[in-house]
């Protein structure tokens, strides 16, 4: 890839990313609950997978060859929708129903409901076993298919993450790629302060795991290296440990507890969709 490409593909990630933020607030604005900060600190990770690394084709979102993603953290669903919107999965029109009745757009992601949706989760840590099943359904059935699964950080003090962070590394499955978005914040506090999940890459490294430190996961030069190191590990499952800010985009929010499950009231929108459409216009 020359530099004059990567810099365009770079421009291009980044307008992707502004984009997809504005359409989840407007979402979140719109539907008077949901959540916010967990889901703004995910999209640039959720923009390198869907236009850059995953192998898939929304006219057809059901190939059997086609890459998976879980989002293991369900909650952060209005910043995968308005991926999946963005990539041509379904209309944008879509977005405004969400967690409205009847609307396939749920507070959780339903894999029976939508086009794009690989797994129903919402349960923490249940999205990260499923993951590891397809992954190990790949392998058993000789797929080529690779597997991504997006975690938080606190989803991490779940029990069953680390039953299935075992079963991974003992079938040795590296076609299963994990991504702790580590925006150290969680429903009632700093993880440091409610339950301290550190040393998150040394606890992976124990249980059999290659682990790559991603030092901001909002630049996508950083975050591509790492899902490039993933994919050039053999034997045994990677996971990837983006440092991330909760509220990314919207200054009002980083780094603020309070928006973890909230939504953004019309001067709220207005004020956040202002400052990303400046954002916009300074690429």
């Amino acid at each position: 890839m020359n530099s004059a490409l990567k810099a365009d593909q770079l421009k291009l990630l980044s307008q992707k990313a502004l984009i997809i933020r504005a359409e989840l607030i407007k979402m979140l604005g719109l539907s008077g609950s949901g959540h916010s900060g967990g889901s703004l600190s995910a999209v640039d990770i959720l923009t390198c997978l869907y236009f850059h690394e995953m192998d898939i084709d929304p006219q057809y979102p059901d190939k059997q060859e086609r890459d998976r993603f879980v989002l293991s953290k369900g909650h952060a669903a209005p910043a995968l929708y308005a991926t999946l919107a963005e990539r041509g999965y379904f209309p944008k029109d879509f977005l405004t129903g969400l967690r409205k009745l009847g609307s396939p757009l749920q507070g959780h992601p339903d894999y029976l409901k939508l086009a794009g949706i690989d797994a129903s989760t919402g349960s923490l840590g249940q999205g990260f076993s499923w993951a590891v099943g397809m992954a190990l359904a790949a392998k058993i059935d000789k797929k080529a298919y690779r597997v991504y699964v997006l975690l938080g950080d606190g989803e991490l003090q779940e029990g069953m993450v680390w039953e299935a962070a075992m079963a991974a590394a003992h079938y040795k499955l590296d076609n299963l790629v994990a991504i702790v978005d580590n925006n150290k914040l969680q429903i009632d506090g700093f993880l440091q302060d409610v339950m301290s999940v550190e040393p998150i890459m040394e606890k992976f490294n124990s249980f059999g795991w290659a682990s790559f430190a991603i030092a901001d996961g909002h630049d996508f030069e950083q975050i591509i290296s790492a899902l490039e190191q993933a994919g050039r590990t053999k034997g045994k499952p990677a996971l990837l440990l983006a440092q991330t800010v909760k509220g990314k985009g919207c200054s009002f929010m980083e780094n603020k507890v309070e928006w973890h499950g909230a939504a953004p009231n019309p001067d709220e929108v207005e004020r956040a969709l202002k400052e990303l459409y400046s954002q916009q216009s300074a690429l």
